[in-house]
């Protein structure tokens, strides 16, 4: 404490409960020097005759530093949803290291040997990609997942698919161009994923790169039906898996269904409530519309919500493209494809009726089902598509699912498997925490424990977890 003068005074103050029984002076220092010696004296008459820890000239040294603390969490993650079941700690550990830093499988040695794991060899990573296929690895995971997920997996299913390229020149019988999510040209695959509706993962299958969308989600549900037994199925999927044949398949197959509908050209029950006024907010036009399969018109149920943000969006996109056409019709800017252009031989101009009536349907999204649930419980339904896009991204960015750089099949369904044993832990995580994976690397991953050599002894050095972090490893269960 600082006294009248300014000098430091030194005291052991001795309290019993919240009551000062005791004050002993030690001394008052004016300098750094003394108030070190001053220090030093009451420390030795607190705790007299101490021996001291290390000798004056101990030598410390740190052997290695490992973040045992990561591991042990996403250890006791992946037991937790189950898939502790495949007794293969080398395939663990490349889920691990998948969700700590994506990298190739030769690198993957150097991230497992920073967490205090014994070394993998190539080869021993290779023998594991093996077993992931001998052994029906996925079908595992899918197990436990589906496990976890229930009963909430039997309502509500989430379907949608993606493109996954490989650094590869030539194309073969299974990685072959086609309609790529990233417009890119290189070979791909198509990665279809089924989701709860909460996003998480419960299916993961693989199609050829020039596989049709609208071909993927019959397959996808029939092997999930049959796998779990299920009888009662609501399936959502985008616009992109809508066809007439699609939709017949699914209602003999028996599956509900609710699935975004593509608007080519205003409704006429829409145009009726237009030319009455404006469309409030939120409105919502519960129709039948009709579908051609097989040159047979065929009615369904199609809910219609009209939402003044997205009409916003939609009016200022369509004023653009005019504004782009206007231009190519001058002959300002070079011509391209436009929707609202009509070329005809040398002729271009505006087609100011396809104007008016996209402008008419600004803000109008439809919705196919064949269920009788309440219109806003389809459409709340749909929207959570937006769970398994999350799960996309988070594939793609955090857990690095592409570019592939394997060439044979086998290893590229290993590789999908491990990105899906991954991606269940990393919505797990995500979940429970409310923190992206990347700032739960950030927390965790900085915390190591230390193998210290003491005049040549060795003792381990555990590390000092922060308050906040024990926090977020116990919101995981």
């Amino acid at each position: 404490m600082k006294t009248k003068s300014g000098a430091t005074a030194v005291q052991i103050v001795t309290k019993t409960g919240r009551e000062v029984t005791k004050i002993e002076h030690i001394g008052s220092a004016h300098t750094d020097l003394e108030l070190s010696l001053l220090l030093e004296d009451a420390n030795n008459k607190l705790r007299p005759g101490q021996m001291p820890l290390f000798e004056e000239d101990a030598v410390l040294v740190t052997e290695s530093a490992a973040s045992r603390y990561l591991y042990e969490v996403l250890s006791s993650v992946y037991t937790r949803l189950g898939f502790d079941r495949i007794e293969d700690d080398v395939f663990k550990g490349l889920v691990i290291a998948r969700i700590i830093e994506p990298t190739s499988k030769l690198d993957t040695m150097r991230v497992l040997s920073e967490l205090g794991l014994d070394a993998l060899s190539n080869t021993s990573i290779h023998r594991s990609l093996r077993r992931t296929i001998d052994k029906c690895y996925r079908d595992s995971i899918g197990h436990a997942c589906f496990a976890y997920a229930s009963p909430k997996a039997h309502s509500l299913i989430l379907y949608d698919v993606t493109t996954l390229y490989f650094e590869a020149q030539k194309e073969d019988d299974f990685r072959k161009s086609g309609l790529s999510k990233e417009r890119r040209l290189d070979p791909q695959i198509v990665v279809g994923l089924l989701t709860d509706g909460d996003g998480f993962p419960l299916a993961l299958s693989s199609f050829e790169g020039n596989c049709a969308e609208t071909k993927t989600i019959v397959p996808v549900l029939e092997e999930f039906k049959a796998q779990y037994g299920l009888d009662d199925i609501v399936v959502v999927a985008d616009a992109a898996m809508l066809s007439g044949t699609n939709l017949e398949m699914l209602e003999d197959l028996g599956y509900s269904y609710i699935v975004a509908s593509r608007i080519a050209k205003t409704p006429f029950e829409i145009e009726e409530l237009i030319a009455k006024g404006p469309l409030e907010d939120g409105q919502i036009i519960d129709t039948k519309a009709s579908f051609t399969i097989a040159c047979r018109r065929q009615k369904r149920r199609v809910i219609y919500q009209h939402r003044h943000k997205r009409a916003n969006l939609d009016l200022k996109n369509i004023d653009k493209a005019v504004q782009k056409a206007l231009r190519m019709t001058s002959g300002d800017t070079a011509f391209k494809r436009n929707r609202f252009l009509s070329v005809k031989g040398a002729k271009k101009e505006i087609n100011w009726k396809l104007v008016k009536s996209a402008k008419m349907r600004a803000g109008i999204k439809g919705y196919v089902t064949n269920t009788s649930a309440p219109a806003q419980e389809v459409i709340a339904a749909y929207h959570r598509l937006f769970q398994i896009e999350k799960s996309f991204r988070m594939s793609k960015s955090d857990l690095k699912a592409r570019p592939i750089f394997h060439r044979k099949r086998d290893s590229i369904e290993a590789h999908l498997t491990i990105v899906f044993a991954a991606l269940a832990m990393s919505h797990y995580i995500q979940d429970r925490t409310g923190l992206s994976i990347r700032k739960f690397m950030q927390k965790l991953r900085p915390l190591k424990c230390a193998t210290v050599l003491i005049n040549g002894q060795k003792r381990i050095a555990r590390a000092l977890i922060p308050k906040d972090v024990r926090t977020i490893v116990r919101k995981l269960d």
